[in-house]
């Protein structure tokens, strides 16, 4: 893939975010995700590529915009790519007013990507140090045991982040037990898994039941900062099992990175909504001004870009409104 491309899908993710911001705090998801899809959908047209959405805002009867199997881009029939897209991760956080919502997407080339299907995945994730020492099948303490060794950190010093959901109460009383430190996240479990990478968030390993989908554009972003993922699918009912087995997605697998990601070409890039432990969020300043942060991660060359835009809101073009 172009090189150039990952500056572009910034300004996509940018877009979203910009667009998003303005509903933070003022209670309803459904505007925020809907400004958020209809700004990253039209900043796409101006990308040249010949793209495919594998992971978006759902099945082409679901979703107006960035639907499963809609062409993306400018071009058509040259080097063809799979697109994963999530205007919001974090669309409570925003309507609440709360922090680490993101506008992220990965890209890759075609068959690279996981299409999967929109349910839960119990996930397990760790930064590039401690990779290696993480097994879904495994434990909590366990898997805690080995990325301490790993980090050379004494127990009650490592960090899980973990979904503040009802479901992880078995896992977060084995943690508490075990001595280690928790950190709850309210909502957006992309930006936590990021998280693993960067010693400054303090965050060594995450671990819990999250969506599927989310779990496929974490493991991008994680594949291209040299960290580890490990995912396995969990329909709920028989309506989602029977999605599983359109995909011919194996519901007993162990998904490793390499298997959500394949090949060694991934552009990602994310764009702060509200403030978080990465990347700020958007703020909005006199005269038409806005500020923006986003993280821009490209394989092979392993580059991480973290870019902070002024933006002239007067001055852009309608696309990018």
């Amino acid at each position: 893939m172009d090189r150039n491309l990952a500056l572009n899908l910034a300004r996509v993710t940018e877009a979203a975010a910009l667009s998003a911001g303005k509903w933070l705090g003022k209670g309803d998801k459904n505007c925020a995700d809907g400004a958020a899809v209809d700004a990253m959908r039209r900043m796409f047209d101006t990308v040249e590529i010949d793209g495919t959405v594998v992971i978006g805002e759902g099945e082409i009867d679901e979703a107006p915009m960035l639907y499963i199997g809609e062409k993306i881009g400018t071009k058509s029939g040259e080097e063809q790519v799979d697109i994963a897209v999530d205007p919001i991760d974090g669309t409570n956080s925003v309507a609440a007013g709360g922090t680490n919502s993101i506008a992220v997407l990965a890209v890759a080339p075609k068959g690279c990507l996981l299409n999967a299907p929109d349910i839960y995945m119990d996930k397990i994730a760790c930064g590039p140090k401690a990779k290696g020492a993480i097994k879904l099948d495994d434990s909590p303490t366990e898997n805690i045991k080995r990325v301490a060794e790993k980090l050379n950190k004494n127990i009650d010093e490592i960090t899980v982040a973990i979904l503040d959901r009802p479901r992880h109460e078995k896992i977060i009383k084995e943690i508490r037990k075990l001595g280690a430190r928790i950190k709850k996240v309210s909502d957006g479990d992309i930006v936590t898994a990021i998280e693993c990478c960067f010693e400054e968030s303090g965050v060594d390993l995450i671990m819990g039941r999250g969506g599927a989908p989310e779990g496929v554009i974490a493991a991008a972003a994680l594949k291209c900062l040299g960290g580890d993922f490990q995912g396995r699918l969990h329909p709920t009912d028989e309506k989602q099992e029977a999605r599983c087995k359109d995909l011919h997605s194996d519901l007993n697998k162990v998904y490793e990175i390499d298997d959500l990601v394949k090949g060694n070409e991934v552009i990602f890039s994310v764009t702060g909504i509200s403030k978080g432990e990465i990347l700020d969020g958007v703020k909005y300043y006199e005269n038409n001004i806005a500020t923006t942060e986003s993280l821009v991660l490209r394989l092979p060359s392993g580059t991480q870009r973290f870019i902070k835009s002024t933006h002239r809101l007067d001055l852009k073009p309608d696309y990018a409104k």
